[in-house]
């Protein structure tokens, strides 16, 4: 191997940022951190926990109950509307029962 032309070789590892886990592992980028991982990822633990970083489950259910209060407000609408009474159509008026 040539001297000089590779890459500094660190072995800081990697950090978990929600539950602190540190596993020694060599790179060539200093300080490398990732989300989740296995110790505290719901799939491997078995617990139903939900990691919310950016705010997505609160979107999620901001828009899903925009979402069915717009699908109730529709079907109060089909149902006042089938309520009333239908029109005779201007044929059957004019011609009678037979068309």
């Amino acid at each position: 191997m040539k001297k000089g032309i590779h890459p500094q070789y660190h072995m800081d590892g990697i950090v978990c940022t929600t539950c602190g886990t540190r596993w020694a592992i060599g790179s060539t980028r200093r300080n490398l951190r990732v989300e989740i991982c296995s110790n505290c990822h719901p799939f491997y633990t078995g617990e139903q926990r939900i990691v919310d970083t950016a705010g997505q489950v609160d979107r999620f259910m901001r828009r899903l109950s925009t979402a069915q209060a717009h699908q109730a407000d529709l079907e109060k609408r089909r149902e006042a509307r089938n309520q009333q009474p239908q029109k005779q159509s201007l044929l059957k008026e004019l011609y009678g029962e037979d068309v």
